[in-house]
């Protein structure tokens, strides 16, 4: 299946956004091809993150739960996500049915530097994670 992208879309990265010490393709490139599910609800974060910085909307979409999912992404053309902090995760394991993983994403937007801090919450829906909605923390 090929994969639409616009005109202004980043190439694909060597090492993973995500900030895994492993390159793209090997990390959460699965995941957005399709070839593997997310195991673990931070695996689904970091993968999102990675999805955001590569602007891969369909991956997006499939990875969000149906009942909170919007109809389509929009990627501010002058914001660019460029590092991926853990600060914790509730559950979101392998035998769990939900969970919470807080996290910091830092950006730049028109040369200044930003970042956003959010705790997400995650669920499975039809057997694979997915992520749910998130709270933005100050």
């Amino acid at each position: 299946m090929a994969r639409r992208r616009t005109p202004s879309s980043p190439a694909a990265p060597t090492s993973c956004p995500c900030g895994l010490p492993a390159a793209y393709a090997d990390c959460c490139g699965r995941l957005h091809r399709g070839e593997a599910p997310a195991g673990s609800a931070e695996q689904l974060m970091r993968s999102r993150f990675s999805a955001f910085a590569v602007q891969d909307e369909p991956y997006l979409l499939r990875s969000w739960h149906p009942d909170t999912r919007p109809a389509s992404v929009d990627f501010d053309p002058a914001l660019r996500w460029e590092r991926l902090e853990i600060l914790g995760a509730t559950d979101g394991g392998p035998f769990h049915q939900d969970g919470t993983v807080e996290f910091r994403a830092h950006y730049r937007e028109r040369g200044r530097a930003g970042s956003l801090h959010e705790n997400s919450r995650f669920v499975r829906h039809q057997g694979e994670w997915v992520y749910l909605d998130g709270v933005i923390q100050p």
